[in-house]
């Protein structure tokens, strides 16, 4: 049987073998700042369309969506992004479906075999968030992680009898090779996929 340790480097190895990028942090607070750096490094969400009720000409700012955090970490992630002026959505996040730089969530499990997040996926927001930011960022609990997706069958036969019930299975950034068999990031869903991985239960 793997140890805890053992299950996380697997899962990072492999994660990593399908352009992930894997860092450990100390504590979901270290997340947060992280996704703010992250943001702040990177240029602007090219937007498509602008968002709803809002002039065309409306200076951009950057946007961060977290739909899913508790009520503290909400607070948290409210306060350092009204200190670097990029704006914070937990809800709504389909009026700006083409301009949002970076979804941030929770992971329920990671499958170390193949480096996979599993997401309960049932709200919409959370849906969103994972599948139209440029940059999704996902905290997922080293406790959480599995060896494979046998190891999981119980919690997924759980998460069934709700209804409705959306699980999403995210093995590495969005990819394609449909176009003249090309390999083209981000035609289906973000550009860049960051999982920090916390210790023990603290996500």
């Amino acid at each position: 049987m793997p140890t805890p340790d053992g299950l996380s480097a697997l899962f990072k190895q492999k994660a990593e073998l399908v352009a992930a990028i894997v860092k450990e942090v100390k504590t979901p607070y270290e997340a947060l700042q992280y996704t703010i750096d992250v943001c702040e490094q990177k240029d602007i969400c090219q937007r498509l369309l602008p968002a709803h009720n809002e002039p065309p000409d409306e200076k951009q700012i950057k946007i961060i969506a977290a739909p899913a955090l508790d009520t503290t970490l909400t607070d948290a992630m409210r306060t350092l992004c009204e200190s670097n002026s990029i704006r914070f959505l937990t809800s709504g996040l389909r009026e700006h479906l083409a301009g949002i730089d970076i979804g941030l969530t929770f992971a329920d499990y990671g499958i170390a075999e193949t480096g996979t997040l599993v997401l309960d996926s049932s709200s919409e927001e959370v849906r969103l968030a994972t599948m139209i930011s440029e940059i999704h960022i996902a905290i997922l609990s080293q406790s959480q992680i599995r060896a494979n997706a046998y190891d999981l069958e119980d919690e997924l036969r759980n998460n069934m009898r709700s209804y409705p019930n959306y699980t999403a299975f995210i093995t590495g950034a969005s990819r394609t090779a449909d176009i003249e068999r090309v390999l083209a990031l981000g035609v289906h869903g973000p550009l860049e996929l960051h999982i920090l991985l916390v210790p023990g239960e603290e996500a």
